[in-house]
This record gives structure tokens, sequence and C-alpha cells, in this order.
């Protein structure tokens, strides 16, 4: 593994001031619009701004076919999406993540908020769980502005059944940030619970899986550990609870407080004997925990496996 360029099996250079240059320009797709859409199409999207300053913007989707303003039909479930790309790669405009969310607001069915969070290593953690926070308390003000107020979100999603919805780097941002929505005043919103493909999480320790699949082809371990200086704050390891959850510190004592989660993982992920250990964490701290755990399969699988992405999204349909 000596002569393996991690930097090269991300396409980026390394710049001098420690940004990076990506060399990859992955394909984009526009959102519909608000009123536009064709027959066939099953979900609208549009895009909104979240916080200029920072360059945060989230994208939304709906399904296209809704009852009007019938208030016997039950309003739907509110997803907050947040993407996977190593933390350095994809926008919500990416399609690939694009049509995820198409796919996830059309079969669970459900209001989709695809957030579009700064990128390491410009934006260290935690910054993408600052984003988060803000993307949760916009929806929050949403629910409290009868005038003005995301007609998408005040007229067909259910306030009271909003959910963190992270895959891979996303499902550690998904795990962060709902520690940090504990401290904030939410009603009428309610989080109900927080979903996590995949999740990324590490440590300075090797598990016996990272050993086992130091070589893997799609996610091998010099990898994974590039990906964790660049999102790391600076002076820290991979034993700051940002990336390792099993540490000891004052956040543990929140973590009961979590509400139901749901964790989704797959036996060829170099990732999956920590998904695994943080779900008996989560478990000893007296939370409601799902764990979907299936031996065969590798990290990101649901890119390459239509089956196994409908299968995901059918553990989320059930979950919410």
């Amino acid at each position: 593994m000596s002569k393996f360029d991690p930097y090269e099996h991300l396409n980026v250079v390394l710049n001098q001031d420690g940004s990076i240059t990506r060399l990859l320009d992955f394909p984009t797709t526009q959102a519909t619009g608000d009123q536009h859409h064709l027959p066939g199409q099953a979900v609208v999207s549009k895009d909104i701004t979240l916080n200029e300053e920072k360059k945060t913007w989230m994208r939304l989707y709906r399904p296209s076919k809704l009852p009007s303003n019938d208030k016997s039909i039950a309003k739907l479930p509110i997803i907050v999406y947040l993407h996977t790309g190593g933390w350095i790669h994809f926008s919500v405009a990416s399609t690939i993540i694009h049509e995820s969310c198409n796919q996830l607001c059309s079969e669970v069915p459900s209001i989709v908020v695809a957030l579009d969070y700064g990128l390491a290593p410009e934006n260290k953690l935690p910054s993408q769980y600052h984003d988060t926070v803000d993307a949760v308390l916009w929806i929050r003000n949403q629910a409290l502005d009868r005038v003005n107020g995301e007609k998408w979100l005040r007229e067909y999603g259910d306030f009271s059944r909003c959910y963190l919805y992270g895959v891979s780097c996303g499902g550690n941002i998904a795990f962060n940030s709902a520690l940090k929505l504990l401290d904030k005043k939410l009603e009428p919103l309610r989080i109900n619970g927080v979903i996590l493909n995949q999740p990324l999480f590490g440590g300075k320790m090797r598990t016996k899986s990272e050993m086992r699949l130091a070589t893997d082809p799609f996610f091998p371990l010099p990898v994974i550990d590039v990906l964790w200086d660049f999102a790391l704050p600076k002076g820290t390891d991979r034993d700051h609870r940002f990336c390792n959850p099993m540490m000891n510190g004052p956040y543990r004592d929140k973590i009961n407080k979590l509400g139901r989660c749901l964790v989704i993982g797959f036996g060829g992920d170099p990732l999956v004997d920590r998904q695994q250990e943080f779900v008996q964490m989560l478990v000893k701290e007296g939370v409601m925990v799902e764990a979907r755990f299936d031996d065969v399969g590798f990290h990101g699988i649901e890119v390459v496996d239509s089956r196994r992405a409908a299968a995901i999204i059918n553990f989320v349909k059930e979950f919410v």
C-alpha cells in the first residue's frame, strides 16, 4: 500500500493553503421549479437559500400528486437529507444526489429538504453540524410563520414528524446535529427520529473490519484517513468526538434523549465494526434503535445496486 496515493483515488489535488482542487466535475441536475412538472414526473423540486453569507442552500422536494387542502388526508413526514461525498464531494444539485432525493420523496412518500452544507476542507467540522441546525431552525420558522411560511412545508408537511437522514458522512452529520438540536427550542417542530445509513465514524485504534478491508477498492483505509484529515478541526486526531462517538465526554449524557434511531450497514464496509459498536453504545445509553445490517454488501452499494437502494428506501419507509 506504500505506493497508493489517496489524493489520486479521490481525484483531488491538495493546495498549499489547505484547500483542494477537485478534478472531477460531477453531472448536475436543475430543480424542476415550483410550478413546472412534466406528465409522469413523480416529484417536483425547488431551491431555497439558507444562508447567503455561508453560501448554504437547500433543495426541497415534494410528490407532484398531492391532495388539495383536504384536511382528512394525512400530511407527509419531513426528511432533512444530508448527502454522502466523504465531506469533500457532491452538492444536492449533483445528479446522483438529486435522483436519490427524488426516489426518497416519491417512495416514502415525504417532503425532503436536502441541505447543501459547506464541504471540507474549506469548511472544517463542526461547520456542517451548524449548517444542519440552521436548516432545521429554518423549517421550524416556516411552521411559525402562518403568513409567509414555505407553502410546501405548511400545506403538505407534518412538522411533528421531522427526521434527520444522513448517508455516510451525512450520517455522522445527522448524529452530531441531532445532539446539538437537543439544546434548541424547536416547537412546533419535532425531531421524530434519526436515520444513519452507513455512518462515517472513525478512531485511532484500527478495528478488525478496517484491517480486513484496508485495501477495499472503493473505500481503502488511507483514503478514509485523508478524509478525516480534511474534515477534523486543526490540531485534533481521529479520537476527537466528531469522528469517534465512543469517546467519553459531557455529550454522552445527552445521547439517551435522542429518541428513535435507524442504523443501516453492510458487512463489506470497512466501517461496519464501528457502526455495530455505535449501535451497542446507543442501546446501552437507552436509545430506541433499529439496526439493519446485511453481511453482504459494501460502502455505497446502493449507488450501483438498485435492489439495495430500494431495500434501504423500504427500511426508511418502515421507520417513518
